[in-house]
């Protein structure tokens, strides 16, 4: 890959710099300082990859990010000194279209940093590859009470990667779901960061969400949300489990098992919400849930971050609407009902 750095502390560049350079895979094709520059020098000479901090002068790490995947996208992950101190800001960069976050290895303050870098490029690497490359990404075009016992009866599938956390926000806004409708989420998100994905979500929304621990039952009236590398299975006795297979696979947790899942499994009415996303994890299980005679929703080009998973889904004739992302939370209320805030 050829590989951008934006960081203007010199000895994290430079340790960013040194970690790229040992794998012989990979080069460093520009080094910017500020966030300005890292915006002027993707339009310049794009790279496949931008290694990105998030506090740097002119323009921090978000904005870069947001004008970045605007004007000339390409794939970025936020390298930047104790991430889990930063959770809005590393979450504000991931609904801008970043796809992933770790620590900047010189500062993270512990052994093994080169190594969680080198797997993260490699993670990217195949990322990339699957999707086609930099060039697939297009830039950007601007009630009564209720029973809490109530037995389930809907279940919503969101699917969602490179821009999702803010998309799923917007989408669940102000609603909760009624008692009988539970809604799953699988966000492609490194684990050590899936909690506070979680956390962060919960403090977004009305309704309670909840990480999903192995073995849970699905849950009525709340949002649960896949925190493995593994992928998140609904199994036979409809628990939600992780399970490492298949390995090969280079999106994890994938959205495709998850709805595949749904679409074997989940006997009651379901609707499968493919969202923001490179690559093409999430487009067959959507077509598996529209076999199965589920609703399938797709997010529109306009409004994508990243318009590689749904554009996916679209070609295969997996979605029966596209929807912008504002329609696509009103749809939900909608169809299911619930409470409006």
């Amino acid at each position: 890959m050829k590989i951008g750095i934006a960081n203007d502390v010199a000895m994290a560049a430079e340790a960013l710099r040194r970690v790229v350079a040992s794998t012989h895979e990979h080069q460093v094709l520009w080094i910017a300082r500020t966030g300005a520059e890292a915006v002027r020098l993707c339009a310049e000479n794009r790279p496949d990859l931008v290694l990105m901090d998030l506090n740097m002068p002119e323009l921090d790490g978000v904005e870069a990010t947001r004008q970045i995947m605007e004007e000339s996208p390409c794939a970025i992950l936020i390298v930047t000194a104790q991430p889990k101190d930063n959770v809005n800001q590393v979450f504000r960069a991931l609904g801008a279209g970043a796809l992933d976050v770790t620590a900047t290895p010189i500062l993270q303050g512990k052994a093994g940093g080169d190594a969680e870098l080198l797997h993260k490029l490699k993670t990217m690497d195949s990322l990339i590859r699957h999707s086609g490359g930099t060039q697939s990404m297009q830039p950007k075009r601007r009630a009564a009470p209720e029973r809490r016992d109530a037995p389930l009866n809907m279940l919503v599938a969101i699917g969602a990667s490179t821009g999702g956390p803010l998309a799923i926000a917007k989408t669940l806004a102000a609603w909760t779901p009624p008692p009988g409708c539970a809604v799953v989420i699988v966000q492609h998100i490194d684990e050590n960061f899936a909690d506070h994905f979680a956390k962060w979500l919960g403090e977004q929304l009305a309704v309670p969400v909840r990480a999903i621990e192995h073995g849970d039952t699905l849950q009525g009236g709340m949002v649960m949300v896949a925190k493995s590398n593994d992928h998140l299975v609904l199994d036979e006795s409809l628990h939600l489990v992780y399970d490492a297979n298949p390995r090969d696979y280079a999106y994890r947790p994938s959205v495709d098992v998850f709805f595949q899942c749904v679409a074997q499994n989940w006997k009651q009415d379901a609707i499968g919400v493919l969202l923001t996303g490179m690559g093409r994890d999430g487009a067959e299980g959507l077509l598996a849930l529209r076999r199965a005679g589920k609703t399938t929703v797709a997010q529109d080009q306009a409004s994508s971050a990243v318009f590689g998973m749904p554009r996916a889904a679209i070609e295969i004739d997996a979605a029966q609407m596209v929807l912008p992302l504002e329609k696509i939370g009103p749809f939900l209320r909608s169809t299911i009902g619930g409470k409006n805030h």
